[in-house]
């Protein structure tokens, strides 16, 4: 195939890049988290990643309000999108629907940062020459670049060129995935992915709705296959562990029965919830709906982990090392 004739190299929309990682997959990571996400759940700590297009977030902390600036509340910026109320303080306040035609040209022009936007284009080389900053790392520590999200099985032909190329590179891949996508998506990527980070956060259909938007059983199915087909990929399941959702035993022992069955599943990791992305959703004009909820106990994760390491093995190891 001619150079003209080849196929274009395909792009996709990157939220963040984050280095220095240690807890996405062996070794030192680079993270690479893509926009959009096919589940809406309640506690979500990273809510500037759901929309699949970038989009506009405003720091109320930094702006000094219209008397000392007020360039926002006037054009290039979209008529309405931006306002004062009067009487109040001088703060600048937001239209949320209007202020969608935003785009980084536009808020680039504010000159405190208060506005600025989550998610930009970018090609593949552009992704892995920032990731290559850090080979060293990886050569040393066993480490590479891991895709999550959002959902990153959602950018299917972006996220296999991602991982072929880091493989190219010699860095070891990994993907933090729900798996709620068409099959057609996760095929396409898991052959060039050594490690899947992969959520179980509820196991009873109705349950899995009611907190996430979306039922389980495409997800269940997906694993399943992907544990039978890929039998050489290492699969490290995963839960979000909130009180009053899934923080008990009866989740945790059944998220065991799934995948004790396949010998490529080699851990099983508690993700005990933490409320640091809260101040993200002011920022995106949303309301947090988990509010009211708190991080776990320190003994409620002990004991819901002491399971699964007796259900890996670990007690009873651990036991005969004595």
């Amino acid at each position: 195939m001619s150079q003209s004739n080849k196929p274009a190299a395909p792009t996709g929309r990157v939220l963040n890049i984050q280095r220095y990682c240690s807890h996405d997959g062996p070794g030192i990571r680079t993270n690479v988290f893509l926009k959009g996400c096919s589940l809406r759940c309640k506690w979500c700590g990273n809510p500037e990643s759901i929309r699949k297009n970038p989009e506009l977030s405003y720091d109320p902390r930094t702006c000094t309000g219209k008397k000392a600036c007020g360039l926002c509340l006037q054009p290039p910026f979209p008529d309405g999108a931006f306002y004062v109320v009067e009487g109040e303080d001088d703060k600048v306040r937001v239209n949320w629907d209007l202020a969608g035609d935003c785009d980084d040209a536009t808020v680039a022009l504010c000159p405190t940062g208060a506005l600025s936007m989550f998610g930009k284009t970018m090609t593949v080389d552009e992704v892995l020459d920032e990731v290559e900053k850090d080979s060293s790392f990886y050569r040393n520590s066993g480490g590479g670049m891991t895709l999550s999200g959002g959902e990153c099985l959602l950018q299917p032909d972006f996220s296999a060129a991602l991982l072929a190329g880091a493989h190219e590179r010699g860095f070891n891949t990994a993907i933090e995935t729900a798996c709620n996508v068409p099959w057609s998506f996760v095929e396409k990527v898991l052959p060039h992915v050594d490690t899947v980070l992969h959520d179980h956060k509820l196991t009873i259909p109705e349950r899995h709705k009611k907190w996430t938007g979306v039922g389980n059983e495409r997800i269940l199915a997906n694993f399943k296959k992907a544990y039978e087909t890929f039998p050489d990929i290492d699969f490290i399941a995963r839960t979000p562990l909130i009180p009053g959702v899934n923080a008990d035993e009866e989740h945790i022992r059944a998220v065991l029965a799934f995948i004790r069955p396949h010998k490529n599943v080699i851990d099983y990791e508690l993700l005990p919830y933490h409320r640091f992305g809260l101040g993200k959703y002011e920022h995106l004009g949303k309301v947090y709906e988990l509010d009211d909820y708190k991080t776990p106990s320190d003994e409620v994760v002990q004991r819901l982990q002491a399971i699964i390491d007796e259900a890996f093995g670990r007690i009873a190891e651990a036991a005969g090392a004595r």
